[in-house]
């Protein structure tokens, strides 16, 4: 099986319930066994207008899926969860983007793995820390503990809520 690390966010409608609906379905995923949950953290949105803050998570997915089966079947989680994508980084009831596949890098018209920007990401990179080790290395030579450490936490906050009902 191959480790999927995806992650997760909210800012529209009851985030948390997205957020824990869509860990259930990602949970139920034919050749998947979820491994680990990190942490809900609430992070200013990133992308035009006033939004309401995020609820952000990362997992650890072990998948025999193909990335572009993975990635097919969180585009349909999404859309069920009421998904529409009409601005780009605008406000979403659910973002599942996967973060790295393996070590595997995938650059195509419909996915890029390792996720673009995810190194400069805090609301990325705080909760993957909490589902993978520091050591882990990241396509393109970095490692994962280095990459937190030179990323500050700025508004970022660990929340006490949980993905588990």
């Amino acid at each position: 099986m191959t480790p999927a690390y995806i992650s997760l966010g909210s800012n529209l409608g009851d985030s948390l319930s997205h957020l824990r609906s869509a860990v259930q379905a990602i949970r139920a995923l034919p050749k998947s066994r979820l491994g680990a949950l990190s942490s809900l953290w609430r992070s200013a949105a990133i992308g035009p207008g006033e939004q309401p803050d995020y609820l952000n998570a990362v997992l650890l997915l072990e998948t025999d899926l193909s990335a572009h089966d993975l990635l097919d079947t969180l585009q349909h989680i999404e859309i069920e969860q009421g998904r529409v994508r009409h601005v780009r980084w605008g406000p979403r009831t659910l973002d599942l983007d996967i973060l790295l596949y393996g070590c595997r890098e995938i650059a195509d018209e419909r996915l890029q793995v390792p996720h673009p920007r995810m190194a400069e990401r805090n609301f990325v990179l705080y909760p993957l820390l909490e589902v993978a080790p520091a050591n882990l290395m990241l396509p393109g030579g970095a490692e994962l503990g280095t990459l937190v450490s030179a990323c500050p936490g700025g508004d970022l906050t660990r929340t006490a809520l949980t993905l588990e009902p």
